[in-house]
């Protein structure tokens, strides 16, 4: 399962609205590929389909879906958000991660 923080939650219903997404029917993807200071990325973006090897998950109020593949890597992760001085944006608290960069985008295991 992947978790949504409630400032999170706030944030994304703003930003989907923003973009022109429903957050109570359209998704947020969150995802992982190869790259970054540590070797994997974190990705994040808003969908209004879902594929047949997603997982599907709703926490806060907000619907996710992940790959079958990132969703290894994303077990138990909760999705932030900061609005401090040291800079604005989600980010990713991931128990799995072993390792993370300075910016908090890439992590290995």
């Amino acid at each position: 399962m992947i978790k949504v923080s409630d400032i999170a939650c706030k944030r994304v219903a703003l930003l989907m609205e923003d973009e022109g997404f429903d957050h109570t029917t359209d998704y947020v993807r969150v995802g992982v590929t190869s790259g970054g200071c540590s070797g994997l990325s974190y990705q994040l973006k808003f969908d209004r389909e879902i594929g047949e090897d997603d997982k599907v998950f709703e926490d806060n109020g907000v619907r996710i879906a992940v790959d079958k593949k990132s969703f290894l890597y994303l077990v138990g992760t909760t999705l932030e958000y900061s609005g401090g001085l040291n800079g604005k944006g989600f980010y990713f608290n991931n128990p799995n991660a072993s390792r993370t960069c300075g910016c908090g985008e890439s992590f290995s295991l």
